[in-house]
């Protein structure tokens, strides 16, 4: 989700900063000024990424491990067929969820069509669907609001609020500001600046919440000089602050989140063993997309 949620305009938070900073529309996420960008690229970062941890998980356990009651089992268990997952009780309730979902995701991905933007769209699709459950609440049945509060994961919400707070708490000092302005002298040279800005980004987002990040830097691109190409800094800004989050909960919150539903299921991860995924995880995901970046991006314009 912390790596092809950057690949289109409508998959996370910080694409949708590149809209509003830099006017990025849906298609340009995937081919802009004949060449190809976010999805393409991050696909293939995401196949190589994926293709390391298939072999990785093949050669530790060394052959697929059986499934019983949809949990994984040891090679000593004895096996059985896999369960089909449970049933989904209210199929109706879904089927309408889903459906308005579908329609706010292609009513965003439409934006230039519609010619509104991203945040009236998005909340004109759940102000819909409230409505919908609300006139049709007998014959679909949802479940009361109370439960569905009483079933969120508080710890990561409280944990993104204390993240957010620590990052308003740097701009303030104006650390990540003096940062980027002492940055943007090199942005003139395509390859050094887009080398710098990417792997001086990395190590940041591993401990700063990526996205305020992220839109201070947007901003100190968009007001170069008109002869600097804004377009690689900005890809470059925006790969390496999402995929480098990946490497500690402090970056991204979705990990935290994650962590608690293994440690759930699984019993207490040491931080040894967390970083044992998240290092190759980050170091393959980012190895790629540089490499693809210098070749598609910036080579070309030297």
């Amino acid at each position: 989700a912390n790596l092809m949620g950057t690949a289109l305009l409508i998959g996370d938070l910080p694409p949708q900063l590149l809209h509003s900073v830099a006017g990025a529309e849906f298609p340009d996420f995937i081919w802009q000024f004949g060449r190809p960008s976010s999805f393409p690229i991050l696909t293939v970062a995401f196949l190589a990424t994926l293709a390391y941890f298939y072999a990785r998980s093949h050669a530790f356990i060394g052959h697929a491990v059986p499934v019983v009651s949809g949990a994984a089992v040891g090679l000593d268990e004895p096996t059985g067929t896999a369960s089909p997952g449970p049933a989904i009780p209210n199929k109706a309730f879904a089927w309408v969820v889903c459906v308005g979902f579908g329609l706010t995701i292609l009513g965003m991905a439409g934006r230039q069509l519609i010619q509104h933007e991203l945040g009236f769209i998005a909340a004109a699709g759940a102000f819909g669907l409230i409505v919908v459950l609300e006139v049709f609440r007998k014959q679909l049945n949802p479940p009361d609001f109370e439960k569905i509060m009483t079933e969120l994961d508080w710890r990561a919400v409280l944990f993104y609020v204390a993240l957010f707070a620590l990052v308003g708490g740097l701009e303030h000092t104006h650390i990540i500001g003096a940062l980027a302005h002492a940055l943007a002298p090199f942005f003139d040279q395509p390859f050094i600046g887009v080398t710098l800005l990417y792997w001086v980004t990395l190590p940041i987002v591993a401990v700063v919440e990526h996205d305020a990040y992220i839109l201070t830097f947007l901003y100190v691109i968009r007001d170069l000089p008109s002869q600097v190409n804004p377009w690689p800094l900005y890809w470059g800004l925006l790969w390496a602050g999402t995929l480098g989050s990946n490497l500690t909960v402090a970056g991204a919150p979705a990990l935290y989140v994650a962590l608690n539903l293994a440690e759930a299921e699984a019993g207490k991860i040491s931080l040894r063993e967390f970083l044992s995924y998240s290092v190759p995880f980050v170091a393959i995901s980012t190895g790629v997309t540089y490499l693809l970046l210098i070749l598609i991006w910036v080579l070309p314009g030297m």
